[in-house]
């Protein structure tokens, strides 16, 4: 994997940062040259998890590169072939939505668009309290897209929230390079 180039968009699931941000450094020390993006949400909120500029200048800090955080510069991801595969993490149910239904108003869909136009790999770590409700449609609907492939998953309190699911996010490099070579990691449901 070395030298191989990972795009990491976070959106605004803050509190699985704490789990998210400690893979972008799991990539860098696999070879990874990692790109950081992230929703205006995730760059601009401070949030009772932590401040935005304090997760800014960490994940700047690790990845040694400004975040790409608007749709202007995210655009020329695609046209310049600037990525080998786009890794977004946390994903919310919003950005999960407007995924499945072409929508392209955030810096990270923005840069899944221009990824995808190169035939591409995206990953995708789902992190939304509704995923077993209004929201499985879109999740089933992007398992059937071309060049999309899911970190493995799972019902993080099914008690007290008996629709949310969250990503494994410690399996982001191993379905990382699955996704490299056009595989879906199994068991994708844990």
């Amino acid at each position: 994997m070395t030298n191989a180039t990972a795009g990491f968009a976070m959106c605004g699931s803050f509190c699985t940062f704490s789990k998210v941000i400690p893979q972008i450094s799991v990539l860098l020390e696999k070879g990874f040259n990692v790109v950081p993006i992230m929703s205006q949400t995730a760059f601009s909120i401070d949030t009772r998890f932590g401040k935005a500029n304090d997760f800014v200048n960490e994940i700047e800090s690790l990845c040694n590169k400004k975040i790409i955080n608007t749709i202007y510069e995210a655009e020329p991801i695609g046209p310049k072939c600037l990525l080998d595969v786009l890794i977004i993490a946390p994903c919310t149910g919003n950005t999960l939505g407007k995924l499945a239904n072409g929508i392209t108003d955030t810096s990270v869909t923005m840069a899944a668009k221009a990824h995808l136009r190169n035939n591409r790999p995206v990953v995708i770590g789902v992190s939304t309290n509704d995923a077993l409700g209004a929201c499985a449609k879109n999740i089933g609907n992007l398992l059937n897209c071309k060049n999309i492939y899911f970190i493995p998953m799972r019902q993080d309190d099914c008690n007290k929230k008996p629709n949310s699911i969250v990503a494994d996010f410690e399996k982001t490099l191993d379905t990382t390079k699955q996704a490299l070579i056009g595989n879906q990691i199994q068991p994708l449901l844990l």
